[in-house]
């Protein structure tokens, strides 16, 4: 199995880099000043060659009576060569040394050259110098360039070892948020999600902790109290009135279990619903469709249901029988706590791209210092197994909503059950 290694492929790929461009740069370097020198030696070969064209073109000078120069790096002589009509420069070595040659024009007609070569054996050796001492610097650069990625790799990827090391050691029982102060501003994002994740487990496994506990209890209450009843009425004969009512009491106890069985297969049953392929659907045609079908359980108390929004369309993508569980849930909630002939107001107002969905009812309010998204947390003496908010809360975190209840704070006695939902790029939404 190849194991992949960022901190491995960071360092080898920044020296690799890094080394070819300084090699690069250093054949740049020597290519440029071996450039350099020639073109002034070719420059002042020209300038000496025009020279003495000009003062032997003055003097009359032919290639018959053209005095040879010879010193010990230039040697200057007038030739003939055929077939040549510019001026042409030839490189060429002989034995350890090195020259360059130069062919001026001198006569045309009858095919005469000024020729002048010049040793160029100590240039060679200055940059034979240079060359030596681009390969030493090539090869300290390439050391320190080794040295230099493989500490930058450490320090870049600190952070990343930082995340890893913080994560590697949590657990259920140790669960701790990132402190993004000594991360790069890079990191945060990444972070940020980390804690937004760790926060969510935190509640997930509180939550099912209580909700382990909770059931727990709320099972083994009714069937100590059923026990204890039928052994007392077991103790001595009775009328069968008192047998009845214990058999009415059992009956009463296992309803009351069957509906706390149903709300844990609710649970069940909402987990699977998070796996629910999302689909696009408009918000607001979907919850007016929902609260129409809410209507009929508003009769028995004469409560009007009233729907209101500042928006004609907010189309997103998302699970729908998560939605369905919590806007049911506040609905109902709302309808069994609030007086008769009293109003529930739906609202769901659009804000750039998020649209919140409020239930307003007018009831006796909450206790917002009781955290009622728990499992087994319930209002008044309300029937119920206090599971309800605690299924909204797990649909809401599944679609990555922001739920919340307050009371009122308009002056008027009741709560206020929301939800924010966020859209997504393919969001459409339009204004009345």
């Amino acid at each position: 199995m190849n194991i992949r290694s960022i901190y491995k492929e960071f360092y080898t790929k920044l020296i690799i880099a890094t080394t070819f461009f300084i090699i690069m740069l250093s054949f740049i370097f020597y290519g440029f000043t071996r450039a350099t020198i020639y073109e002034e030696i070719k420059d002042e070969m020209v300038k000496d060659a025009e020279l003495i064209y000009r003062v032997s073109y003055d003097t009359g000078t032919n290639h018959a009576n053209f005095n040879v120069i010879t010193s010990n790096n230039v040697f200057v002589d007038l030739v003939k060569v055929e077939h040549l009509t510019t001026t042409r420069f030839t490189e060429y070595k002989k034995g350890k040394e090195t020259f360059v040659e130069l062919l001026y024009p001198f006569n045309f007609a009858d095919q005469t050259f000024i020729k002048i070569v010049k040793n160029t054996t100590s240039q060679e050796k200055m940059l034979s110098r240079i060359s030596n001492n681009l390969i030493f610097l090539i090869v300290g650069g390439a050391i320190l360039i080794i040295l230099y990625a493989l500490a930058i790799s450490k320090t870049l990827l600190l952070p990343i070892l930082q995340l890893t090391s913080k994560l590697s050691k949590m657990n259920e029982n140790f669960l701790e948020e990132i402190n993004i102060k000594y991360l790069p501003i890079e990191f945060h994002p990444l972070a940020n999600s980390i804690n937004g994740l760790t926060n969510r487990i935190k509640t997930f496994v509180k939550y099912q902790k209580e909700l382990f506990i909770g059931s727990a209890h709320e099972l083994k209450t009714p069937l100590a109290v059923m026990k204890l009843k039928n052994e007392v009425t077991l103790m001595k004969k009775r009328d069968i009135e008192q047998y009845e009512d214990v058999l009415r009491l059992n009956i009463n106890s296992i309803n009351d279990m069957n509906k706390m069985i149903t709300s844990f297969l609710d649970i069940g049953r909402q987990e699977g619903a998070q796996f629910e392929k999302p689909v696009e659907i408009d918000m607001i045609a979907f919850l007016e469709s929902k609260l129409k079908d809410y209507k009929l359980l508003t009769t028995e108390k004469n409560i009007n249901l009233e729907f209101f929004t500042n928006t004609d369309e907010f189309s997103t993508i998302i699970q729908p029988t998560l939605v369905v569980q919590i806007i049911q849930n506040f609905v109902q909630n709302a309808i069994k706590f609030s007086p008769k002939d009293s109003t529930i107001k739906v609202i769901a107002k659009k804000k750039n791209d998020t649209l919140k969905v409020s239930v307003i009812d007018e009831g006796s309010g909450i206790d917002e210092n009781i955290d009622l998204f728990a499992p087994f947390k319930r209002v008044g003496n309300q029937a119920g197994a206090g599971l309800g908010l605690f299924l909204a809360k797990s649909a809401a975190d599944a679609l990555g909503a922001v739920i919340n209840l307050k009371n009122r704070k308009d002056g008027s006695s009741g709560t206020v059950a929301s939800i924010i939902f966020y859209s997504n790029p393919v969001c459409k939404v339009g204004k009345k």
